[in-house]
Protein backbone atom coordinates (compact mmCIF):
# COMPACT_ATOMS: atom_id res chain seq x y z
CA UNK A 1 0.00 0.00 0.00
CA UNK A 2 1.42 3.38 -1.00
CA UNK A 3 1.59 6.35 1.35
CA UNK A 4 0.81 9.95 0.47
CA UNK A 5 3.31 12.78 0.82
CA UNK A 6 3.26 16.44 -0.14
CA UNK A 7 6.18 18.52 -1.38
CA UNK A 8 7.23 21.70 0.40
CA UNK A 9 7.76 23.31 -3.01
CA UNK A 10 4.11 24.41 -2.81
CA UNK A 11 4.91 26.29 0.40
CA UNK A 12 7.58 28.67 -0.82
CA UNK A 13 5.93 31.59 0.96
CA UNK A 14 6.67 29.87 4.29
CA UNK A 15 9.88 28.86 6.04
CA UNK A 16 10.66 25.16 5.80
CA UNK A 17 9.71 24.19 9.40
CA UNK A 18 6.35 25.95 9.05
CA UNK A 19 5.77 24.27 5.68
CA UNK A 20 6.39 20.88 7.30
CA UNK A 21 3.96 21.62 10.14
CA UNK A 22 1.27 22.76 7.73
CA UNK A 23 1.60 19.66 5.58
CA UNK A 24 1.35 17.47 8.68
CA UNK A 25 -1.92 19.18 9.60
CA UNK A 26 -3.53 17.92 6.39
CA UNK A 27 -3.14 14.23 7.22
CA UNK A 28 -0.22 13.26 5.00
CA UNK A 29 2.16 10.47 5.99
CA UNK A 30 5.21 12.12 4.48
CA UNK A 31 6.77 15.29 3.18
CA UNK A 32 9.19 15.95 0.35
CA UNK A 33 11.81 18.59 1.06
CA UNK A 34 12.65 21.20 -1.56
CA UNK A 35 16.43 21.31 -1.85
CA UNK A 36 16.54 24.88 -3.04
CA UNK A 37 15.60 28.42 -2.06
CA UNK A 38 13.65 29.32 0.02
CA UNK A 39 13.88 26.01 1.90
CA UNK A 40 17.05 23.89 1.90
CA UNK A 41 19.49 25.71 -0.36
CA UNK A 42 22.54 23.80 0.73
CA UNK A 43 25.30 26.47 0.62
CA UNK A 44 23.34 28.44 3.24
CA UNK A 45 21.42 25.65 5.02
CA UNK A 46 23.24 25.37 8.32
CA UNK A 47 23.12 23.32 11.52
CA UNK A 48 20.47 25.54 13.11
CA UNK A 49 18.27 25.12 10.03
CA UNK A 50 18.72 21.38 10.16
CA UNK A 51 17.78 21.21 13.85
CA UNK A 52 14.67 23.34 13.26
CA UNK A 53 13.67 21.02 10.39
CA UNK A 54 14.13 17.88 12.48
CA UNK A 55 12.09 19.39 15.30
CA UNK A 56 9.27 20.23 12.87
CA UNK A 57 9.30 16.72 11.39
CA UNK A 58 9.07 15.19 14.85
CA UNK A 59 6.29 17.57 15.88
CA UNK A 60 4.30 16.86 12.70
CA UNK A 61 4.92 13.11 12.85
CA UNK A 62 6.04 13.03 9.21
CA UNK A 63 8.51 10.85 7.38
CA UNK A 64 10.53 12.33 4.52
CA UNK A 65 9.64 10.83 1.15
CA UNK A 66 12.40 12.44 -0.89
CA UNK A 67 14.84 15.35 -1.06
CA UNK A 68 14.10 17.19 -4.29
CA UNK A 69 17.37 18.45 -5.74
CA UNK A 70 16.04 19.02 -9.26
CA UNK A 71 16.63 22.76 -9.21
CA UNK A 72 19.19 25.14 -7.74
CA UNK A 73 17.66 28.56 -8.30
CA UNK A 74 19.46 29.83 -5.22
CA UNK A 75 22.65 29.77 -7.32
CA UNK A 76 21.53 33.00 -9.00
CA UNK A 77 21.14 36.49 -7.62
CA UNK A 78 18.92 37.26 -10.61
CA UNK A 79 18.00 34.04 -12.38
CA UNK A 80 17.67 34.25 -16.16
CA UNK A 81 14.50 32.84 -17.78
CA UNK A 82 14.25 29.04 -17.78
CA UNK A 83 17.30 28.60 -15.54
CA UNK A 84 15.46 26.06 -13.42
CA UNK A 85 18.00 23.25 -13.87
CA UNK A 86 21.21 25.23 -14.28
CA UNK A 87 23.93 24.67 -13.46
CA UNK A 88 23.20 21.05 -14.33
CA UNK A 89 25.11 17.79 -14.17
CA UNK A 90 25.44 17.88 -17.98
CA UNK A 91 26.71 21.45 -18.43
CA UNK A 92 29.93 21.80 -20.43
CA UNK A 93 31.38 24.20 -17.86
CA UNK A 94 33.57 21.95 -15.69
CA UNK A 95 33.50 24.23 -12.65
CA UNK A 96 29.72 24.72 -12.77
CA UNK A 97 29.12 21.02 -13.30
CA UNK A 98 31.28 20.10 -10.33
CA UNK A 99 29.39 22.67 -8.24
CA UNK A 100 26.18 20.86 -9.11
CA UNK A 101 27.64 17.46 -8.27
CA UNK A 102 28.73 18.75 -4.86
CA UNK A 103 25.33 20.35 -4.38
CA UNK A 104 23.67 16.99 -4.98
CA UNK A 105 25.99 15.38 -2.44
CA UNK A 106 24.71 17.88 0.13
CA UNK A 107 21.19 16.74 -0.75
CA UNK A 108 22.34 13.21 0.01
CA UNK A 109 23.67 14.40 3.37
CA UNK A 110 20.30 15.91 4.25
CA UNK A 111 18.50 12.75 3.11
CA UNK A 112 20.69 10.69 5.43
CA UNK A 113 20.06 13.05 8.35
CA UNK A 114 16.26 13.06 8.02
CA UNK A 115 15.86 9.40 7.02
CA UNK A 116 14.78 9.99 3.43
CA UNK A 117 15.25 6.93 1.21
CA UNK A 118 16.16 8.97 -1.87
CA UNK A 119 17.03 12.22 -3.56
CA UNK A 120 15.82 13.16 -7.01
CA UNK A 121 17.75 14.87 -9.76
CA UNK A 122 16.87 16.20 -13.21
CA UNK A 123 19.44 16.10 -16.00
CA UNK A 124 18.94 19.60 -17.34
CA UNK A 125 19.24 20.51 -21.02
CA UNK A 126 22.27 20.32 -23.31
CA UNK A 127 22.71 24.02 -24.06
CA UNK A 128 24.28 25.65 -27.11
CA UNK A 129 27.81 24.40 -27.76
CA UNK A 130 27.23 21.23 -25.76
CA UNK A 131 25.94 18.54 -28.14
CA UNK A 132 23.86 15.71 -26.63
CA UNK A 133 26.65 13.14 -27.06
CA UNK A 134 29.05 15.21 -24.94
CA UNK A 135 26.28 16.07 -22.46
CA UNK A 136 25.67 12.35 -21.96
CA UNK A 137 29.36 11.84 -21.21
CA UNK A 138 29.14 14.53 -18.54
CA UNK A 139 25.96 12.91 -17.19
CA UNK A 140 27.58 9.49 -16.84
CA UNK A 141 30.62 10.88 -15.03
CA UNK A 142 28.51 13.07 -12.75
CA UNK A 143 26.20 10.22 -11.79
CA UNK A 144 29.02 7.85 -10.94
CA UNK A 145 30.54 10.47 -8.65
CA UNK A 146 27.18 11.14 -6.96
CA UNK A 147 26.43 7.43 -6.60
CA UNK A 148 29.88 6.76 -5.12
CA UNK A 149 28.88 9.21 -2.40
CA UNK A 150 25.25 8.13 -1.97
CA UNK A 151 25.65 4.35 -1.87
CA UNK A 152 27.66 4.09 1.38
CA UNK A 153 24.99 6.26 3.01
CA UNK A 154 22.13 4.05 1.84
CA UNK A 155 20.51 6.75 -0.31
CA UNK A 156 19.03 6.07 -3.74
CA UNK A 157 19.22 8.60 -6.56
CA UNK A 158 16.16 8.97 -8.78
CA UNK A 159 16.43 10.62 -12.18
CA UNK A 160 13.30 12.63 -12.91
CA UNK A 161 12.73 12.73 -16.63
CA UNK A 162 10.88 15.64 -18.20
CA UNK A 163 10.03 16.63 -21.78
CA UNK A 164 12.75 18.78 -23.40
CA UNK A 165 15.48 17.72 -20.96
CA UNK A 166 18.39 15.48 -21.92
CA UNK A 167 16.51 12.55 -20.36
CA UNK A 168 12.87 13.20 -21.17
CA UNK A 169 10.95 9.91 -21.23
CA UNK A 170 10.74 6.35 -19.89
CA UNK A 171 12.79 4.83 -22.73
CA UNK A 172 15.65 7.22 -22.05
CA UNK A 173 15.68 6.93 -18.27
CA UNK A 174 15.57 3.13 -18.37
CA UNK A 175 18.38 3.08 -20.96
CA UNK A 176 20.43 5.33 -18.66
CA UNK A 177 19.78 3.12 -15.63
CA UNK A 178 20.85 0.06 -17.61
CA UNK A 179 23.96 1.82 -18.95
CA UNK A 180 25.10 3.06 -15.53
CA UNK A 181 24.43 -0.38 -14.07
CA UNK A 182 24.16 0.53 -10.38
CA UNK A 183 21.28 -0.58 -8.20
CA UNK A 184 21.07 2.72 -6.34
CA UNK A 185 20.17 4.62 -9.52
CA UNK A 186 16.49 4.65 -10.40
CA UNK A 187 13.68 6.87 -11.60
CA UNK A 188 11.72 9.43 -9.64
CA UNK A 189 8.62 8.87 -11.74
CA UNK A 190 6.63 12.04 -12.35
CA UNK A 191 3.36 10.71 -13.72
CA UNK A 192 2.37 14.07 -15.18
CA UNK A 193 5.63 14.30 -17.13
CA UNK A 194 4.98 10.88 -18.63
CA UNK A 195 1.46 11.94 -19.59
CA UNK A 196 2.61 15.17 -21.23
CA UNK A 197 5.22 13.23 -23.22
CA UNK A 198 2.39 11.03 -24.51
CA UNK A 199 3.14 7.81 -22.67
CA UNK A 200 0.64 5.18 -21.57
CA UNK A 201 0.81 5.51 -17.78
CA UNK A 202 0.14 1.84 -17.03
CA UNK A 203 2.91 0.82 -19.41
CA UNK A 204 5.29 3.42 -17.98
CA UNK A 205 4.76 2.18 -14.44
CA UNK A 206 5.01 -1.49 -15.40
CA UNK A 207 8.23 -0.92 -17.35
CA UNK A 208 9.72 1.06 -14.46
CA UNK A 209 8.99 -1.68 -11.91
CA UNK A 210 11.94 -2.32 -9.63
CA UNK A 211 13.56 1.02 -10.48
CA UNK A 212 11.11 3.50 -8.91
CA UNK A 213 12.75 5.51 -6.11
CA UNK A 214 9.69 7.74 -5.71
CA UNK A 215 6.60 9.00 -7.49
CA UNK A 216 5.52 12.58 -8.18
CA UNK A 217 1.85 13.15 -8.82
CA UNK A 218 -0.20 16.03 -10.18
CA UNK A 219 -3.10 16.37 -12.58
CA UNK A 220 -2.64 17.48 -16.18
CA UNK A 221 -5.20 19.04 -18.49
CA UNK A 222 -5.23 17.26 -21.82
CA UNK A 223 -3.60 14.05 -20.60
CA UNK A 224 -1.32 12.82 -23.35
CA UNK A 225 0.39 15.73 -25.09
CA UNK A 226 -1.35 18.02 -22.62
CA UNK A 227 -0.03 21.26 -21.23
CA UNK A 228 2.68 20.87 -18.59
CA UNK A 229 0.96 22.68 -15.75
CA UNK A 230 0.62 20.96 -12.38
CA UNK A 231 -3.01 20.89 -11.20
CA UNK A 232 -4.76 19.55 -8.12
CA UNK A 233 -5.90 15.94 -8.69
CA UNK A 234 -9.45 15.96 -9.96
CA UNK A 235 -9.00 19.23 -11.84
CA UNK A 236 -7.43 17.68 -14.93
CA UNK A 237 -7.77 14.62 -17.10
CA UNK A 238 -5.52 11.96 -15.58
CA UNK A 239 -7.07 8.65 -14.53
CA UNK A 240 -5.70 8.18 -11.03
CA UNK A 241 -7.41 4.82 -10.55
CA UNK A 242 -5.29 3.53 -13.43
CA UNK A 243 -2.16 5.00 -11.86
CA UNK A 244 -2.73 3.52 -8.41
CA UNK A 245 -3.78 0.16 -9.84
CA UNK A 246 -0.57 0.01 -11.86
CA UNK A 247 1.54 0.90 -8.81
CA UNK A 248 -0.24 -1.88 -6.94
CA UNK A 249 0.38 -4.28 -9.84
CA UNK A 250 4.14 -3.78 -9.62
CA UNK A 251 4.20 -3.99 -5.82
CA UNK A 252 5.27 -0.40 -5.25
CA UNK A 253 4.78 0.43 -1.57
CA UNK A 254 6.69 3.67 -1.21
CA UNK A 255 5.53 7.27 -1.17
CA UNK A 256 3.43 9.02 -3.79
CA UNK A 257 4.26 12.71 -3.43
CA UNK A 258 1.97 15.52 -4.55
CA UNK A 259 4.04 18.16 -6.34
CA UNK A 260 1.86 21.26 -6.61
CA UNK A 261 4.35 24.13 -6.70
CA UNK A 262 1.87 25.94 -8.95
CA UNK A 263 -0.29 26.65 -5.87
CA UNK A 264 2.18 28.65 -3.78
CA UNK A 265 -0.50 31.35 -3.42
CA UNK A 266 -2.84 28.91 -1.61
CA UNK A 267 -0.95 25.74 -0.68
CA UNK A 268 -3.20 24.72 2.21
CA UNK A 269 -6.21 24.51 -0.09
CA UNK A 270 -4.20 22.51 -2.62
CA UNK A 271 -2.92 20.12 0.04
CA UNK A 272 -6.37 19.61 1.50
CA UNK A 273 -8.15 19.04 -1.81
CA UNK A 274 -5.43 16.74 -3.14
CA UNK A 275 -5.54 14.62 0.02
CA UNK A 276 -9.32 14.35 -0.14
CA UNK A 277 -9.20 13.32 -3.81
CA UNK A 278 -6.44 10.73 -3.53
CA UNK A 279 -7.32 8.92 -0.30
CA UNK A 280 -10.02 7.05 -2.23
CA UNK A 281 -7.28 5.27 -4.17
CA UNK A 282 -4.94 4.24 -1.36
Amino acid sequence: MVELAFSTNAYTEYALPEAVRRIGAHGYDGVELLGDEPHAYFPTFGDDDERALCDALAEAGLSVSNVNANTAMGYYDDAPPSAFFEPSVVTDDDEAREWRVEYTKRAVDLAETVGSPAVCLATGRPLAGNPPERAREHLRASLHEILDYAEPRGIDVGIEFEPELLVECTDEVLALIHEIGRESLGVNLDVGHAAVYGEDLTETIHRSAGHITGVHLEDIVGGRRGKHYHRIPGEGDLDFRTVFDALDDVGYDGFVTLELYTYSHDPDRAADRAYEELTQYC
